[in-house]
């Protein structure tokens, strides 16, 4: 039997492919490569380039490979494109998730895993928001996101699909052992932002408003380790190997940090001032967003290791000089 993880060449499925081999499974990765990188894949894992969408080829994985659970990680993810292209983002993640769940339900897979997003709940009305909270998702990413929740709850009922479903808060950092990272060019994750500004990657980076209504006036968020994600996901996998019932899970720490106390710390971990301009709001962007993280504990038994801010930031540059190694060997 083996794990099929769609996206497994990007950020956050790279790191769910190396939990997965690191637990002794046998993985199998279907990405398009538009936007991951065939060098992310750990070759013990079978990379198969093609896209989600494309029925016959998602069934033709389960049967050759036996595939018995399916993590789903490809989709678009970034807030701000998605209000300048909304059809491009339903098409990429309602759309073709629609088509991989009509795939795996016809070849018989019993177990899902779902990549969602805390930009389901909009602006909540309190913090930190649990999972019972209103879903006013305010992007069409968030959106695109709460439809695939909705297809995927339905097509449980119909076709007896267990599933789990994770809504990630704002996800950061990199492999302890530097094995993975971010590694998209011209990526704005902030954290990633922050730390290719302080090893001069970019010359300055930008706040997107200043004039929140938190503390110091920028968005407050609950970041998240990559690599405790993916634990997340294998205790998932196990809770429905177990015969668990369907769940639907915040991701995250239950604590909140601002973009200049983001910023701060890496300054101070990196040694490295650098410039900061203050730009106008974003559009799509919650002045703060903070899990209650207390279910996902209870559920899964999920037991976080990094749960530190500075961690996070120190394997994030860690991982940028293993980035420029790797480039200046290539040149």
């Amino acid at each position: 039997m083996a794990v099929l993880v769609t996206g497994g060449a990007g950020y956050i499925g790279s790191h769910m492919v190396l939990a997965l081999l690191d637990a002794g499974e046998d993985v199998v990765v279907l990405d398009d490569l538009s936007t991951g990188f065939k060098r992310a894949v750990d070759p013990k894992a079978q990379l198969i380039v093609g896209d989600v969408s494309d029925e016959e080829i998602v069934k033709r994985l389960v049967i050759e490979y036996k595939i018995d659970a399916v993590i789903h990680f490809a989709a678009r993810i970034v807030v701000p494109d998605s209000v300048a292209d909304p059809l491009g983002y339903y098409l990429a993640n309602t759309v073709k998730t629609r088509s991989l769940l009509a795939a795996i339900t016809v070849a018989g897979v019993k177990r899902f895993v779902f990549s969602s997003t805390a930009a389901v709940y909009g602006m909540p009305e309190e913090n930190p928001v649990g999972e019972e909270a209103k879903l006013a998702p305010i992007s069409p990413y968030g959106t695109s996101k709460l439809m695939s929740e909705w297809m995927l709850r339905d097509a449980s009922v119909a076709h007896g699909l267990a599933y789990v479903t994770l809504r990630y808060f704002n996800v950061a950092g990199a492999d302890p052992l530097r094995r993975a990272g971010q590694s998209t060019a011209g990526a704005t994750h902030l954290i990633k932002v922050a730390c290719e500004t302080a090893l001069a990657k970019r010359k300055r980076m930008e706040v997107f408003g200043n004039d929140y209504p938190t503390p110091d006036g920028t968005c407050i968020r609950d970041y998240i380790h990559v690599t405790d994600l993916a634990s997340a996901h294998l205790d998932a996998l196990k809770h429905l190997r177990a015969g668990g019932r369907n769940l639907t899970l915040n991701c995250g720490y239950g604590r909140g940090y601002s973009v200049l106390e983001v910023i701060d710390t890496v300054k101070r971990i990196s040694g490295k001032d650098f410039p900061v301009t203050i730009s106008l709001r974003r559009p799509g962007d919650p002045a703060a967003i903070i899990a209650r993280a207390d279910k996902i504990r209870t559920e899964l038994g999920w037991q976080p290791r990094f749960d530190d801010l500075s961690k996070i930031i120190s394997h994030a540059l860690a991982w940028e000089h293993t980035l420029e190694s790797v480039r200046t060997a290539a040149e």
